[in-house]
């Protein structure tokens, strides 16, 4: 995204007022505890967010990202590029979208393989055809995913079927250059649903808490950046890494239970137009 991005959950931890009275209990086993190896706390100036990571969607990405957090790489960067509407983006040592680790830079991983046994929840069957002839929109856990038919794994050498994160509010993506091989550690944040990202730019992770810090975050404009002083991330960790006493407990909804159907079905039935993937909310507690 350095120069070429210029040519959920979604605020996870908070269900529309519209939706609330009809929001159905969840129970106990409607929630699911993260791997504290795939959470990433991002203490920001304008607050803590909160992004589990994908390693099944991308997962030299993934680890990446861990990887720099343990080095505390990400420390004190600024967010140098941030447009109202569309994303902020960081993780530059040089805070201006020229830098990058000292790491190689990653492989795309704009795409993934989705297997029949894997945890895809089934979202809306699309109409065949269209520009990409994929046609069917589920989740594999908070991620929004957009992929070919089920079935046609059957027919295909390994099993699978294709298929890529989606760009809704709160999704977390891997900035890169013109070469879709160049990313490496600068990552941006989304303040809108973007599709002209989709299979465009590596979806690794999505905010889980604190989707309103993220809109907070001092902007510029789409050829201007952000004038200093800037918003920074202060510290960035991996749940695993941080002390005990200072972790946070979080549980998010399972997209695979019961209650998360129901939950999608008083969401449709409170929204006064067709709700898509990318309005879903997906609960998360955070204490």
């Amino acid at each position: 995204m350095k120069s070429a991005l210029i040519a959920a959950v979604l605020a996870l931890t908070a269900v529309p007022a519209a939706a609330v009275a009809a929001t159905p209990a969840l129970a106990p086993t409607d929630w699911r505890t993260p791997n504290p190896d795939d959470i990433l706390v991002i203490d920001t100036s304008q607050g803590r967010v909160i992004v589990e990571m994908a390693p099944a969607l991308a997962p030299a990405h993934v680890e990446r990202v861990r990887e720099l957090a343990k080095r505390r790489f990400y420390d004190g960067l600024e967010f140098f590029r941030v447009i109202n509407g569309f994303m902020a983006q960081t993780g530059d040592p040089l805070n201006n979208g020229t830098g990058s680790s000292e790491l190689p830079d990653l492989k795309a991983e704009f795409e993934f393989r989705r297997g029949m046994k894997d945890p895809f929840v089934l979202y809306e069957r699309l109409p065949a055809g269209g520009d990409t002839g994929v046609t069917e929109v589920g989740f594999w856990g908070v991620m929004p995913v957009r992929t070919a038919p089920g079935m046609q794994a059957i027919a295909s050498k390994d099993g699978k079927v294709g298929g890529w994160g989606l760009f809704c509010n709160g999704g977390v993506g891997a900035a890169r250059g013109g070469d879709p091989d160049s990313a490496n550690s600068q990552f941006f944040l989304m303040r809108a649903t973007y599709p002209s990202l989709n299979s465009q730019y590596t979806a690794w992770g999505r905010v889980i808490s604190g989707q309103a810090a993220v809109e907070k975050i001092k902007a510029g404009t789409e050829d201007d950046p952000v004038v200093p002083p800037r918003d920074v991330m202060k510290t960035v960790r991996l749940l695993s890494d941080m002390p005990e006493k200072d972790r946070p407990k979080i549980q998010i909804v399972d997209t695979r239970s019961p209650g998360f159907k129901a939950l999608v079905e008083a969401q449709k039935a409170a929204s006064t137009s067709p709700l898509t993937i990318c309005d879903v909310e997906i609960p998360a507690k955070v204490g």
